[in-house]
């Protein structure tokens, strides 16, 4: 099983972000476009655990458990961009501007899971929302769809798509099917003690 921890998003902020796709996707026919159910905000990726590690996925459950934060996740959902850049898209984002605690989140995560051979991420941690990858072929990459929704996502470079206040995450599993990825949600976690 392929597993990792997530925020979910607010209904409102999942609304407004589906209105955007729709608005791009006509304007680029080669993206692969996330469905807005899917979508969430990763906080550590732990990759495929084989199922029957049992123990190994009953400890990391525990270490998940210990992860604890004095006040919820803020954060706002605002604009979009692309990975690496608008010239080279592979991924189009949504921006997050978060609390800091969302970094110390992840960071604790990293720490609780590392001893059950998790590996820690190297890179800093920066939350986003992925709404569509661009791997067609490289050549097509620098084509008028490309640079036509490059146009299009920079109209909505400052837009507002709502805020949330999470005070749970979430273990995942990803199922890959031929229609794409489904995640379900195996358990929740509070991290933040007392009333939220």
């Amino acid at each position: 099983m392929r597993l990792f921890v997530a925020l979910d998003l607010p209904d409102d902020v999942r609304r407004g972000i589906g209105e955007a796709i729709e608005r791009l996707r006509p304007v680029c026919c080669g993206a692969r476009w996330m469905r807005t159910e899917n979508m969430h905000v990763t906080v550590k990726f732990i990759g495929h655990v084989p199922d029957d590690h049992t123990q190994r996925i009953a400890g990391m459950r525990a270490a998940l458990a210990g992860v604890h934060s004095e006040q919820p996740v803020e954060m706002r959902f605002r604009g979009m961009g692309f990975f690496p850049n608008e010239h080279w898209p592979r991924v189009l984002w949504c921006g997050i501007e978060a609390s800091l605690n969302l970094a110390g989140l992840a960071a604790e995560m990293n720490r609780a899971l590392e001893p059950l051979d998790v590996p820690i991420e190297s890179r800093a941690y920066v939350p986003h929302l992925t709404l569509a990858r661009l791997d067609a072929a490289e050549g097509a990459r620098s084509s008028a769809e490309y640079k036509n929704l490059a146009r299009e996502a920079e109209k909505l470079k400052n837009f507002d798509f709502g805020a949330a206040r999470e005070s749970e995450f979430h273990l995942f599993e990803s199922i890959l099917k031929r229609s794409g990825a489904e995640y379900k949600k195996l358990e929740s976690y509070r991290f933040v003690k007392g009333p939220s």
